[in-house]
């Protein structure tokens, strides 16, 4: 089984796409707090990639925005491309079934609307994400700040 429940805020505007068929296709990062604290006692939060299709993205676009709170209910998805230099790439991201607008940040004092209304721009399956994805090479936790020790000493089980 493969579904995926998250909540968390938006940490930018959307990004909305259409394929050659015409389908709207929107993008964001969610940031999703763990449900512990690190040896500071500061939560730390996940970063994670989402996408949603159809008429879902297009009301994803024109309704929220960064620091926007939803609830996702989707499936995790992995896909591979070939970089420039000819390396295979693998990019994890959720699918988005259901995305459920929780908070804005209008009830924080600012704007729901994205400030520009750019048109969306044609979404080519071929072409390189902007994202750098999941590569051994690459270390996603190199700007994250302090250093995670983990230890089988601490686990509950």
């Amino acid at each position: 089984m493969n579904k995926v429940f998250l909540i968390g805020r938006l940490t930018r505007d959307p990004e909305l796409r259409y394929t050659g068929s015409n389908i709207a296709v929107a993008s964001f990062t969610l940031a999703v707090n763990r449900n512990f604290t690190n040896q500071s006692g500061e939560r730390e939060a996940d970063f994670i990639n989402i996408v949603v299709w159809r008429k879902q993205a297009e009301n994803v676009k024109n309704y929220l925005s960064q620091g926007s709170q939803v609830a996702i209910d989707g499936r995790i998805q992995t896909r591979s491309y070939d970089d420039n230099e000819g390396k295979k790439r693998y990019i994890t991201e959720v699918v988005a079934d259901n995305v459920e607008f929780l908070g804005t940040k209008a009830s924080n004092g600012h704007s729901t609307a994205s400030e520009t209304s750019n048109e969306p721009t044609p979404y080519d399956f071929n072409q390189e994400p902007e994202s750098k994805g999941t590569d051994i090479d690459n270390n996603p936790f190199a700007d994250f700040g302090s250093s995670i020790e983990i230890s089988d000493d601490e686990l509950p089980f």
